[in-house]
């Protein structure tokens, strides 16, 4: 499998192997996990599982703390990257579906007022008695009443 199918959140790395590719002692990642800079997964046994995306992201404080931000604003900046993260996933799977919605039901989208004002689904090519089952409506002018 190459490196780019792997899923950077899947925590794969023990305590060990992330302190040593984050360059940090494994007593710093049990303290930022403590503080909940960076908070790994944990297996049934409770030990603690790191993906690539935590090892980037203790990359990040180390760097970000040896430049004087302090661990609250750096807690603070983390948690924005992790809502933009998951909130880009959510908008790339909304995306898919509606892709998939639009490739499975090409034309079922359209849709007419009926004379109750209930919304009609239409069929692609399908046309509307306009006497009965659209209604247009028209604002009445202010300067006429």
């Amino acid at each position: 499998m190459a490196d780019r199918d792997i899923d950077e959140d899947s925590p794969i790395f023990a305590i060990a192997v992330a302190a040593e590719l984050s360059n940090m002692h494994p007593q710093t990642l049990r303290q930022y996990d403590r503080l909940g800079l960076v908070v790994p997964a944990r297996t049934q046994g409770g030990s603690r599982r790191y993906s690539s995306r935590h090892v980037q992201q203790l990359r990040e404080v180390a760097r970000l703390s040896s430049e004087g931000m302090s661990l609250p604003a750096i807690a603070r900046l983390l948690t924005l990257e992790q809502q933009v993260h998951d909130l880009s996933r959510r908008v790339n799977d909304l995306e898919r579906q509606l892709m998939a919605e639009r490739q499975s039901r090409p034309g079922a989208r359209v849709f007419a007022a009926g004379a109750t004002g209930s919304v009609v689904t239409l069929r692609h090519g399908a046309r509307v008695r306009r006497a009965t089952d659209i209604v247009l409506w028209r604002p009445r002018d202010a300067h006429s009443d």
